[in-house]
């Protein structure tokens, strides 16, 4: 399994305000940056894919399990 640190520099990149936490808002911004045509419920359910505790957030850790779940 991949470590914190094989994901920390992506993870830092789309946690735009550094709080440690990816947002829905943060997701949906970093699609708009790619040029890519996401909506808030598209980002909610990408987050709400990867949220293990259910906050609603992305931390480091969810976005490793599930970087490494989906073979990236």
């Amino acid at each position: 399994m991949a470590s914190n640190s094989d994901y920390a520099a992506t993870f830092g990149f789309v946690d735009a305000d550094s709080d440690g936490r990816i947002s829905a808002q943060e997701y949906a911004d970093l699609m708009h940056r790619l040029g890519d045509t996401c909506t808030q419920e598209q980002a909610r359910q990408a987050i709400e894919a990867m949220d293990q505790d259910g906050d609603g957030l992305i931390t480091l850790e969810e976005f490793t399990a599930y970087m490494s779940d989906q073979g990236a």
